[in-house]
């Protein structure tokens, strides 16, 4: 039983004991008294009984006083309440019990698939992640609850402990690609060791929360061990320019000509508050816009009449020399002398990790927590105004938000932003779905651990794809011409189609010799061949619609 079931019947007991008293002794007193009837006391909580269930008093009745009279109509419809209330409590949870699906306890009919021990936030981004990919999955849930309502929503689940050797057997671990654990440091050690003792060939993947327990998963014998909110720290301290750091977030190579690069509108360059159409990236500088960030939300294809405002992110394609050129363009022309000041809210795994990575530039840093530590400069509360004040927001020029909860955090981006309206606020989200509340509230960045967990685990699982920034939400992916063999890219319409952008053809991909890659190509002359592979860059969603508009998927 459930404990808010279990609370509820002890709370309808205490009900039915506590009126059954009040009635017994206010009746055995009336018939005693205005009725001139004494009698037994048992023979009154008789009387109440006959009441509640409605199975008849006549031996009493009728009453002679008002009184009496008022005290039965009363006793009766405590009666019907307690019955009502009874069918709440003990006959509603049975039915719903019954007749509502029950969980699997085994799924052996799977193969090539990924066990993921435990459902949380991050399991379900790598989730969306998978099912992006049609990839097969089953979830382990210990909890019975969470497990039903999973498998009421269409998840696949099983039952049971995912520590228990008999259950990773019934989940066909024997046949699955990968494990994930995902539930706390100690619980994901001991899948670690279940699992090789079911599959010792199987792929272990572990998270840690705590970065110095992770030496105790590899010897448990995880073959990946992921920290996420140490790479969501480094992420976020990138996204503030200093002395030592670059505007170029991350780059991945495609071939020896290509590289995809993340760039950042500089406030002060001679690109920022241009349109798209204005600077005309192809003809004034070489490359591809592959899309752009606007408060946090990718766009492809862009906007022509859109605004680069400072903070803006792009994603470029082209090859290296004209990617940098277009880098000093979006660079500011004035270079900052005096040291940036930077606050960070929140010392926990993510906000340590970022403290750490201004160790070697020229920024102050001041770090607030609630805890004190010996790497806290101020003790307090961020959602204060007075606290942040003391930490000196008024003068920062960025902040960086990531403290314990989403709550916390969208009221510390509001009072920070009051404070300080030309700061760089960055945040750490715990769920996806409170990322737009953030950048209502002010953020100019965020990043959710639920997101970049779940891509971790993407990138991990799936190492033919290459995910170019766990945040980013773009991926890198290889796949066969199928109906664009025969047509130029501007025939198909591939961008606005579906707004994938394909960046490069591998000539004779689907054969055994070796390859041409082609990065330069006109699209409006150039036509795949069948045997031809193309190369996007896209979100989950664009490269899902291209697979399902120019590719014969089943």
């Amino acid at each position: 039983m459930a404990p808010w079931n279990a609370r509820r019947t002890g709370y309808y007991f205490v009900l039915v004991a506590a009126t059954t008293l009040v009635f017994t002794l206010t009746y055995n007193y009336g018939m005693a008294t205005l009725e001139d009837r004494p009698q037994p006391l048992y023979r009154s909580l008789e009387i109440v009984f006959q009441t509640y269930t409605t199975t008849g008093y006549g031996e009493d009745a009728p009453w002679e006083t008002l009184e009496m009279n008022l005290l039965m109509i009363g006793m009766q419809l405590a009666g019907i309440g307690l019955i009502l209330t009874a069918a709440d409590v003990f006959a509603v949870p049975w039915l719903r019990t019954a007749l509502e699906p029950s969980p699997p306890t085994s799924a052996r009919d799977l193969e090539d698939h990924v066990v993921i021990c435990e459902y949380t936030p991050r399991g379900e981004a790598f989730i969306a992640e998978l099912e992006s990919r049609s990839g097969e999955y089953v979830v382990v849930e210990p909890e019975l609850e969470t497990a039903t309502d999973l498998h009421g929503a269409g998840y696949r689940v099983v039952h049971g402990d995912p520590e228990s050797i008999d259950v990773l057997e019934r989940v066909g671990l024997e046949a699955a690609t990968a494990i994930v654990a995902d539930s706390t440091d100690d619980r994901n050690a001991s899948i670690a060791l279940s699992s090789r003792e079911v599959n010792p060939t199987v792929r272990v993947v572990t998270l840690v929360e705590d970065r110095t327990l992770e030496e105790y998963h590899w010897i448990a014998g995880a073959d990946e061990v992921l920290s996420p909110r140490q790479l969501l720290g480094e992420s976020l301290a990138r996204r503030v320019p200093t002395a030592v750091t670059t505007v170029v977030d991350d780059r991945v190579a495609i071939g020896e000509d290509l590289e995809l690069v993340e760039l950042v509108v500089e406030e002060g360059s001679d690109l920022c508050r241009r349109t798209v159409a204005d600077v005309g990236f192809r003809a004034a500088f070489g490359v591809d816009v592959v899309g752009v960030w606007f408060d946090g939300t990718f766009e492809s294809p862009i906007d022509p009449t859109a605004e680069l405002a400072a903070g803006t992110r792009l994603l470029v394609a082209g090859e290296p020399d004209r990617v940098a050129r277009l880098q000093e363009e979006l660079t500011s022309s004035v270079t900052q002398f005096s040291p940036q000041r930077v606050v960070i809210a929140g010392y926990g795994e993510a906000g340590s990790v970022a403290a750490a990575a201004f160790a070697d530039t020229s920024s102050s840093v001041t770090v607030l927590d609630l805890e004190e530590r010996s790497d806290v400069d101020i003790v307090g509360d961020a959602r204060r105004p007075a606290v942040l004040s003391e930490a000196g927001i008024e003068d920062a020029s960025a902040v960086i938000v990531t403290v314990g909860d989403d709550t916390s955090a969208v009221f510390t981006t509001l009072v920070a932003r009051d404070l300080n309206p030309e700061a760089t606020i960055l945040v750490r989200a715990n769920d996806a779905e409170n990322e737009g509340k953030l950048y209502r509230a002010g953020a100019d960045y965020v990043q959710s651990l639920a997101t970049v967990s779940g891509r971790m685990l993407a990138s991990t699982i799936f190492e033919d794809e290459e995910v170019l920034a766990f945040d980013t939400q773009i991926d890198v992916v290889r796949t066969p011409a199928g109906r664009l063999a025969g047509r130029t890219l501007a025939e198909s319409a591939v961008r606005s189609e579906t707004g994938c952008t394909v960046l490069a053809v591998v000539k004779g991909g689907r054969g055994d010799d070796e390859h041409e890659t082609i990065t330069d190509f006109d699209p409006h002359s150039f036509r795949l061949e069948a045997d031809d592979d193309v190369i996007l860059a896209g979100t989950d969603e664009s490269v899902r619609a291209f697979e399902e508009r120019y590719l014969n998927l089943e």
